[in-house]
This record gives structure tokens, C-alpha cells and sequence, in this order.
């Protein structure tokens, strides 16, 4: 095949994982200053995703079923500018793991990329939310954009520990699904539509994505005490309870979702997979 060849063909499960893997190694290798730049813009691609699902649903009269399919799929930008533009977002990076299992990768290279790269995305989201506040589009529909936006930081620090964990589970599974079939697809296309339906359907399932609760739950927080909001609210969602819509309620919930995001991310994908493609491959080696 020449150079001018446009091959087609998607890469096969044995090949993916040796991609995955290198691409862990690449990744638990970066500098600090790489992997503080490329994090921030990753938290600030997935909090513009989570302000497009707002404005999606805000004041959509579509059944809530449906109305959620359609705020998951505009939320797709988010891990759509990560995986094609290119940044470091932590739950996908769970999938370095692989690399750790096969000591490609030390366990301080691990939590050292999780460390930052989770710490990074804060900064990202956080100062997406900083911008977007000025921008008075929250104030779109007599405030009931922002209503919105309160109600969904609301409903996700409302969650008990074991629904935020297992919600956190469910979700990374389904990104890093779709992190690891991007790694098999050879056009920016494909790659896209690799990432629509499993992440359309975390959202859709609302399952829990600790670095989009960066977003949604900091703006929440910050419109909560707007009158003009807490009136729209009342219309759309009288008796909310706002009571953990709190610091310290956003805490509760990234510490228990993270957890999640991590079993459902590292071992549910990465350690099976290494188990399914990987291991196979370095006992054939021995013999």
C-alpha cells in the first residue's frame, strides 16, 4: 500500500490494546506543565458539552425520555473536542491502568497523571463556569436556563453515596468504551461516531461523570442564591430540595461518583481488557 492509500479498515481488538497501552505509557510520560495545559482544556471541553445539555433541555415540552436522548447527544461535544482536538481528561486516562498492569507503567506514573490530570480539569471546568456566568446566557427564558442549571446541581448532590457510586461506575464503563473503540477507528469520522452512542446513553441513563459534575454542580451553585432564578425555579421545579446544594455537598458527590468513575473506567474496562487482549498475547510470548 502506498503513502496516497487511504486504508479503511478499522483496527482489530488485539491491536487496539497495544494502542491503548503505548498511548498510557505516552501519556503517564508527559511533563507537568503538558499535562496541567491539556487537562484544563479537557474540563473546559466537557463543561462546554454540559452547558450545550442544559440549553438542549432547559425548555424542552418533548418527553423527558426523549428530551434526554437529545440533551446527551449535544453533550457528545465535549469528549468529541478531547479525543479529536486532543487534551487529558481523567476518566478516560483510567484506561492507563493497562499499561500499569503490564509494568509498563509505575504506580507513581499512575496516580501522578490521575492526580493532575483530575486537579487540571477542576481548573478547566471551574473556569468555563467563571466565563459563562458573565455571559448572562443563563438568564435566557425569563431564568429558565438557569432554573435548569440549579435543578440538575440539586439532583446530583441529592444522591446518596451508593447511587453516585454505582451511577459512577455505570458511566465511565461507557466512556471508556468509547475511548478505547476511538483508539480502533482510523478516521476523525469514525471517531466521532464511536464516542455518540455511549456517551449519549450515560447522559440519557443519567449515570455520573465526576468531571461534567465539575461543571454542572459549581454553576448550580453559583445561581442558587439568584432571586430571579429561585422564581423560575419554583415554576418549573417547585419543592426542590436545595438544602445539600452546598461545598460540601459537591464534595460528597465527586468523592463518591470519582470512586465509581474509577471501578467502571480502570477495572470494569481497563483490567478486563487487559485480561481479554493483553494477557493472551504475553503467555503466547512464554511459550
Amino acid at each position: 500500500m502506498s503513502e496516497h492509500d487511504i486504508n479503511f479498515d478499522d483496527y482489530a481488538q488485539a491491536d487496539i490494546a497495544k494502542k491503548v497501552e503505548a498511548a498510557g505509557v505516552k501519556k503517564a510520560n508527559l511533563s507537568f506543565w503538558c499535562l496541567v495545559l491539556s487537562s484544563i482544556l479537557a474540563g473546559g471541553f466537557i463543561a462546554i458539552g454540559g452547558i450545550f445539555f442544559t440549553l438542549a433541555t432547559y425548555d424542552s415540552t418533548l418527553p423527558n425520555g426523549l428530551t434526554r436522548v437529545i440533551g446527551g447527544l449535544v453533550f457528545c461535544v465535549g469528549l468529541i473536542l478531547v479525543i479529536v482536538a486532543g487534551a487529558e481528561l481523567f476518566t478516560g486516562n483510567n484506561l492507563i491502568v493497562m499499561g500499569f498492569i503490564s509494568r509498563v507503567v509505575t504506580f507513581k506514573q499512575l496516580i501522578r497523571n490521575w492526580g493532575i490530570v483530575y486537579i487540571g480539569n477542576f481548573i478547566g471546568s471551574l473556569a468555563v463556569v467563571y466565563l459563562f456566568y458573565y455571559t448572562n446566557i443563563w438568564k435566557m427564558g425569563d431564568f429558565a436556563y438557569g432554573a435548569k442549571a440549579v435543578a440538575i446541581a440539586a439532583s446530583k448532590v441529592n444522591l446518596t453515596f451508593a447511587e453516585g457510586l454505582t451511577r459512577g461506575i455505570l458511566c465511565n464503563a461507557l466512556v471508556c468504551l468509547a475511548v478505547w473503540m476511538c483508539f480502533g477507528a482510523r478516521q476523525i469520522i469514525s471517531k466521532i461516531a464511536a464516542i455518540i452512542f455511549p456517551i449519549t446513553a450515560f447522559v440519557a441513563l443519567s449515570f455520573e461523570h465526576s468531571i461534567a459534575n465539575m461543571s454542572f454542580i459549581p454553576l448550580g451553585l453559583t445561581l442558587k442564591n439568584n432571586p430571579n432564578v429561585i422564581e423560575a425555579l419554583a415554576k418549573t421545579s417547585p419543592g426542590l430540595n436545595l438544602a445539600n446544594l452546598t461545598i460540601y455537598g459537591m464534595f460528597g458527590n465527586l468523592f463518591s461518583v470519582t470512586l465509581g468513575n474509577i471501578i467502571g473506567g480502570a477495572l470494569l474496562i481497563g483490567a478486563v481488557y487487559w485480561v481479554i487482549t493483553i494477557l493472551p498475547q504475553k503467555r503466547k510470548k512464554q511459550e
